[in-house]
């Protein structure tokens, strides 16, 4: 529930935006819990861009190609190709 939540903010909000409050409150479970299962947001962010990866999400893709993310620059080269499109 809780990277799907952030997944879900991360498309609406932008990756580098979604706040653990408001993943928490949109997966329904206490700020607290969303720590023990992805340590700190890079953890957390790194989890969705993985899932963003799998999904091909062209926004969060680029946002992460943006931020120089180690998995966004490690996707295939066709995915990057086509997020980066999306920011021109």
């Amino acid at each position: 529930n809780i990277l799907e939540a952030a997944y879900q903010l991360a498309q609406m909000d932008g990756w580098t935006n979604f706040k653990r409050d408001d993943v928490a409150e949109k997966a329904g479970v206490a700020t607290g819990s969303v720590s023990p299962h992805f340590k700190t947001m890079d953890g957390l962010r790194d989890a969705v861009m993985r899932k963003a990866i799998q999904t091909e999400c062209l926004s969060i893709v680029a946002d992460g190609l943006a931020a120089r993310n180690k998995y966004a620059q490690g996707a295939p080269e066709g995915l990057k190709r086509e997020a980066l499109e999306t920011l021109i």
